[in-house]
């Protein structure tokens, strides 16, 4: 084979590479793309400014270790780069993956909303950091016991005779069932699951990828 004929493989060889590589790009530009039907979000606790151009929801489950470590780990960094500052806010689903403990504590953080909205989320914070490190999975920890000493700390201006009753007599269950609802039409399927504008994330951590869909979803409103 000639040097012209070496020079004139590779190239093609290259051109083939390249095209390769587009095209599996454009395959993930797509699937970036589809969207995630969601219902109505109101009266779901939400934070940040209402108007905000950027909607995140969180799907949790308050007995799941991964929700706990999303909170610790993700969240402060998407509070202080999109939240605070007017560019996304944050609504919360709950999901009931884990059971009777899970139902108990969705109970728990829709008695608070309902009655202190605005502590809703110091609540939200504290179940979690009430959640056993290193728990065995199955290990039990939530009880309404447990739920009022949280509720004493983070909302003690609640009624907490109605607060017990939202508990033990799922006086709140249907703004739970709202969100089971939810949960079964977006076909969650493990918890966090973070929804940006309507695209779901392959991976809740991935905090440069949650970055730049903020970002992208940003750019497409001014446009």
């Amino acid at each position: 084979m000639n040097n012209k004929k070496i020079v004139l493989f590779t190239v093609v060889i290259f051109a083939i590479i390249v095209a390769l590589v587009l095209v599996v790009n454009n395959k993930g530009q797509d699937k970036d793309q589809e969207k995630v039907s969601l219902n109505s979000l109101e009266n779901q606790p939400t934070l940040g400014n209402e108007d905000a151009p950027v909607t995140i929801v969180e799907f949790g489950d308050y007995k799941c270790p991964s929700c706990k470590a999303w909170g610790e780990r993700v969240f402060p960094k998407l509070q202080e780069d999109f939240i605070d500052t007017g560019k996304a806010k944050l609504t919360y689903i709950n999901v009931l993956f884990h059971g009777n403990e899970s139902v108990l504590a969705a109970l728990a953080s829709e008695s608070v909303f309902k009655q202190d909205p605005e502590n809703f989320w110091a609540f939200h914070k504290g179940i979690y950091d009430a959640q056993p490190s290193n728990q065995n999975h199955d290990e039990e920890w939530v009880t309404t016991d447990t739920l009022v000493e949280i509720a004493k700390a983070y909302a003690p201006n609640i009624d907490f005779d109605e607060f017990k009753k939202d508990i033990n007599e799922k006086g709140t269950l249907d703004e739970v069932m709202i969100d089971d609802k939810l949960v079964k039409d977006v076909n969650i399927q493990f918890t966090p699951t973070i929804i940006i504008n309507g695209v779901m994330l392959d991976d809740p951590f991935d905090y440069d990828a949650i970055k730049a869909q903020i970002e992208k979803s940003l750019d497409n409103k001014n446009e």
